[in-house]
């Protein structure tokens, strides 16, 4: 005779929604987690190329949040971590500089030759942009890079740039208004959502834009 058990489906339902309610808080809380040691520990490797993420400037000059990433590659670079350096970025509505351009032209400033810069003048947001500079390391036959960004931003950039084939390491800011101490558990929920978005919508192509008026 079949237990009382197998015939009430009301358990088995209860059952079912403990799991989905379990899952639902576990899978964010381990992204997070990520994020956080991410953030904290990310080493860089030597690489054949560092990439400046984009974040706003004005009229050509960066952002303090910008100018962070700027003086984390030109360190990379003086003490030889790879040999060129490629800034991302694309403009606003009314913008007569790129975010890829404020960036050159800063590292051009702080003694870093020409010849070793490449501004990739498109990506509104961290997905649009790692694909245009990716597109570009593979055109040239790059296959590591070093991602300059801030702290809590490095497990989601180095995520994307892993998805589309190349190796990735992360060198976070130290100073500035993206450094892990200028920042707290509202940028890991930001990027903590960003990321389960970017592997869930975006996999059905549906894109949601994680563009703001600091960081890509």
């Amino acid at each position: 005779m079949l237990g009382l058990g197998l015939l009430n489906p009301f358990k088995w339902i209860r059952r079912a929604l403990s799991l989905i309610a379990l899952v639902i808080i576990l899978v964010p809380a381990y992204i997070a987690l990520q994020v956080y040691n991410t953030g904290h520990h990310a080493t860089p490797t030597k690489s054949d190329a560092i990439v400046v993420m984009g974040a706003a400037q004005n009229n050509g000059s960066p952002t303090p949040i910008l100018q962070a990433r700027i003086d984390e590659a030109h360190r990379l670079y003086k003490e030889g971590y790879a040999p060129r350096i490629l800034t991302v970025g694309a403009n606003q509505k009314g913008d007569l500089w790129t975010e890829a351009q404020a960036s050159v032209r800063a590292l051009a400033k702080g003694q870093i030759p020409k010849s070793v810069l490449s501004a990739v003048n498109l990506g509104k947001d961290t997905l649009s942009s790692t694909i245009a500079y990716v597109d570009v390391m593979k055109a040239k036959k790059y296959r590591s890079v070093i991602i300059v960004t801030d702290g809590y931003h490095c497990y989601r950039a180095i995520s994307m740039a892993t998805d589309l084939g190349v190796k990735a390491t992360c060198s976070p800011v130290t100073t500035g208004p993206g450094a892990v101490s200028a920042t707290g558990w509202h940028y890991i929920a930001r990027e903590t959502g960003a990321y389960l978005a970017y592997k869930t919508a975006d996999r059905l192509g549906i894109h949601l834009t994680d563009q703001n008026k600091n960081t890509n």
